[in-house]
């Protein structure tokens, strides 16, 4: 038999090509006519997705990226809305009379009488269906004020009871006649830096339910939060840190995983930086909420003190203890029945060294009436209590 010309093989391979490409030519196109399917654009589409990294391959159908476990920013910010409110407070400001000379110029006189004015001044989210939203301290701070809630559909709720969190930047308040949903608690110990997050708040207490996104960018920080115009500052520890765009009337609302629950509580800004967002990790008033639930009572274990961790470099720059550093004592609190004092540095918990142990976070898991042992560096020495914890007020 003779063997085919290498002329005779080319023509052959050459036509076996052609061949195939007005089969797939055509195949596609009826594909595509009759069944809607595009097999090209299928097999590239495939191509394309498996070169990407894994956190790049949640696409919608518009193509755009979506966070990584969890539906579209507007699904997200859909679903959970409604159970997000606007914080606003009732007041009464004197009203000035003038006495007008003409031209509109005139000289204020002394008010005469006052009036009410409601503005927003911070955001909520709902926790119970009971009616339990929680927000900031320091957004519900007044003792003498009025403060009511809107829902997204500008719903008007009356607010029948305040707990203040004495040693975080939280309250949690009790809203009549509310029948929202409670937005599920994500596990913020969990959180890695550069997880996608959503932020739902009263933007400048001006624009009620604004979403903003971001990442976090930085766990573990220690910030001053509140107001310094009223002197309501204080320190919080091991809070989360954002790009997501916060702003005072943000503070209380929600910040999101991409999953839809809440892993923060948003709760201040830096004046010094752009783009530069803190919240509470939602774990530290997890037991919060578990106690009220299983108790119909706010109260819960409390030491008294505000302080400062001190970190290793400072505590041997300093040549004292690696501990909490106590900044202030709670008149009539545990503290002060032990006798703990101002500049003390707790450096032990039932023996457990705060190297490895959060203090919050370990009397959190208390009951009011336990008893622990507390060693803590006074004046060069070392010396132990045994405090007996009270309930908050």
């Amino acid at each position: 038999m003779r063997t085919p010309s290498p002329q005779v093989k080319t023509f052959f391979l050459g036509l076996s090509v052609s061949i195939l490409i007005l089969v797939s030519f055509f195949g596609g196109a009826l594909a595509d006519r009759v069944f809607g399917v595009k097999p090209l654009d299928y097999v590239l589409g495939r191509a394309r997705l498996s070169s990407l990294p894994a956190s790049s391959k949640n696409l919608n159908g518009e193509g755009t990226l979506l966070p990584q476990n969890g539906g579209s920013v507007a699904d997200v910010a859909e679903s959970t809305s409604p159970s997000v409110v606007t914080v606003s407070i009732k007041q009464q400001q004197p009203v000035l009379d003038r006495n007008i000379f003409g031209f509109g110029f005139g000289m204020p006189s002394q008010p005469t009488q006052t009036e009410q004015v409601q503005r927003d001044i911070g955001t909520g989210f709902v926790v119970s269906d009971q009616g339990l939203v929680v927000t900031n301290k320091h957004v519900v701070s007044g003792d003498q004020s009025q403060y009511t809630v809107f829902d997204k559909d500008d719903k008007e709720y009356a607010v029948t009871n305040i707990y203040r969190d004495p040693t975080n930047d939280i309250a949690i308040i009790q809203i009549d006649g509310a029948n929202l949903p409670a937005l599920p608690l994500g596990d913020s110990d969990k959180l890695r830096v550069g997880q996608a997050v959503i932020a739902i708040g009263t933007a400048l207490g001006e624009f009620r339910h604004t979403v903003t996104t971001g990442v976090v960018s930085g766990l573990g920080r220690g910030i001053q939060a509140g107001n310094p115009v009223g002197g309501l500052m204080e320190s919080l520890e091991n809070v989360i840190q954002t790009d997501a765009a916060i702003n005072p009337g943000n503070s209380g609302g929600p910040l999101l995983d991409s999953a839809g629950s809440v892993i923060g509580v948003n709760v201040a800004v830096t004046a010094n930086a752009q783009n530069i967002g803190f919240a509470i990790p939602i774990n530290v008033i997890r037991s919060s909420l578990e106690n009220f639930n299983s108790t119909g009572q706010f109260n819960r274990p409390f030491l008294g003190v505000r302080y400062r961790m001190i970190s290793e470099q400072a505590a041997l720059f300093n040549e004292v203890p690696q501990g909490a550093y106590i900044m202030e004592v709670t008149p009539d609190s545990s503290a002060v029945a032990a006798g703990l004092q101002l500049g003390d540095i707790i450096t032990e918990l039932d023996g457990q060294s705060l190297k490895e142990t959060d203090l919050a976070k370990y009397i959190n898991g208390k009951k009011i009436g336990d008893t622990m042992t507390v060693k803590f560096w006074r004046e060069t020495q070392q010396q132990t209590v045994t405090v007996t914890l009270r309930g908050s007020t």
